[in-house]
């Protein structure tokens, strides 16, 4: 199906400014390692450089604490530097792949709501990322490009930089996100990162409605012992991949467990770490994928990292990585390309025509039919309120993949007190249409992308 060809996706949890202060290091070091220190500057120097004595654990907390690792882009005015030199042509064409093109950023933007306490700093409010990243793509004619969904599920304190893995009982403002995305921008996710790389239960069966391709296991070819000496990794705690597929093919999971095979709609893609502590892309894992493209396996290498850290040297030493690599198997080309048009020609998706959608309103009866089979059991629809209110509900079925109903009245919502009414699906080829209605107005708009 690929020709011998090992796609390359680059994969950034988008997430916007980070500042951390070096009493919050402090904290992360007593979570992480169970080390309780006060932490000055010339302390944290003499633990980079590995001079104080930590039981063992030196090499490892070298590593968290590393000056590259710290080093956080704090305003968008660092992180559009950054993005200024990255998104150049001549950046992006430095090292070509097979075929002469240039490096391809996959953005998977983070809506940081919900929060009620944010001592790092973060952009909040519905948009704030996306937005950015969708101006600063035009402003640099990024075409080859893709903005894809990342999000952080909401702990129980409610804390933005505390990290959570429950994605639907704990946490509605998924819905709301998505609901805002269809009605206020037109746009609907078709490719998934998860915060944190945890995918759960839940999370499994939320994308399973709705998002046919997730970047996101994590297993590695040799096991990583690092990961047990962290002890807020530990255990499978977060980022759980350990008995996923260790090679480079995107699987369909299983629907009992995502680390397993089988028949569910959805693909998950392995997808590395890059200039991080843990699960990082290193040479053995470039020659598994050479290795299975050789033998004729479909391939994604995929590699991730965030955007509030300088990603210059990450990008380069993939590169490296390829080049050094690549020379060994003259009969094997790499491609660097767009996450969704990884996984189509990996693994010979069938091109479909974008969904169009048959909307129509007569008095309180919304009906919906598809020109053809969406991936997922209905679309997601969203509702918007004349006061400002975002739901989403559940579609009555009429017929399976292809045509729903829902009713507006004093169970559900009254149309009359509706502004609009959107709906989204996607397809098995990764398509996405969204359809919005302005309820006074009669206007109808459709997007697809």
């Amino acid at each position: 199906m690929n020709d011998k060809v090992v796609y390359v996706v680059h994969c950034i949890d988008t997430e916007g400014p980070l500042h951390e202060s070096l009493s919050a290091t402090s904290e992360r070091l007593k979570e992480i390692f169970n080390i309780d220190l006060d932490l000055t500057p010339d302390l944290l120097k003499d633990i980079q450089s590995k001079r104080i004595n930590l039981d063992g654990k030196e090499e490892e907390v070298a590593k968290v604490l590393s000056p590259q690792l710290l080093e956080y882009l704090d305003t968008w005015d660092k992180i559009d530097s950054m993005l200024n030199q990255i998104m150049s042509e001549e950046f992006r064409h430095q090292s070509t792949d097979s075929f002469g093109g240039g490096w391809i950023y996959n953005w998977h933007c983070l809506d940081h709501v919900g929060f009620n306490v944010n001592p790092r700093r973060r952009d909040m409010g519905f948009h704030a990322v996306s937005d950015h990243y969708e101006e600063v793509c035009r402003f640099t004619n990024s075409e080859k490009d893709a903005i894809h969904f990342h999000h952080h599920p909401i702990g129980f304190a409610n804390q933005a930089h505390k990290p959570a893995t429950n994605y639907l009982s704990n946490d509605p403002m998924v819905f709301q996100i998505l609901a805002r995305k269809i009605i206020d921008r037109q746009w609907f996710p078709s490719v998934y990162r998860p915060g944190f790389h945890t995918t759960r239960p839940d999370s499994h069966w939320f994308l399973e409605q709705y998002i046919p391709f997730e970047y996101a296991n994590q297993a590695k070819v040799s096991d990583d012992d690092s990961e047990a000496l962290q002890k807020d990794l530990s255990g499978g705690r977060f980022g759980d991949w350990r008995r996923a597929p260790k090679d480079w093919a995107p699987y369909h999971p299983h629907h009992d467990d995502y680390q397993s095979k089988g028949s569910c709609r959805r693909l998950i893609a392995k997808c590395l770490n890059i200039g991080t502590r843990l699960r990082l892309l290193e040479q053995d894992d470039v020659e598994q994928a050479f290795k299975a493209a050789q033998q004729g396996q479909p391939v994604v290498l995929a590699v991730t990292n965030h955007d509030f850290r300088n990603i210059v040297d990450d990008i380069n030493g993939v590169r490296e990585l390829l080049d050094k690599v690549s020379g060994g198997y003259s009969d094997v080309k790499f491609k660097f390309v767009e996450a969704r048009e990884a996984l189509r020609q990996s693994m010979g998706i069938e091109e479909l025509p974008p969904l169009e959608f048959d909307f129509q309103v007569h008095e309180n009866l919304l009906s919906i039919k598809t020109n053809h089979n969406t991936f997922g059991p209905q679309p997601f629809l969203a509702l918007k309120t004349k006061d400002g209110r975002y739901y989403h509900d559940n579609f009555d079925f009429q017929v399976p993949l292809r045509e729903w109903s829902y009713t507006f009245d004093d169970m559900t919502i009254p149309l009359k007190a509706l502004e609009s009414i959107g709906v989204a699906s996607c397809d098995a080829y990764g398509n996405v249409t969204v359809h919005t209605y302005d309820v006074e107005t009669n206007k109808h708009t459709s997007r697809k992308h």
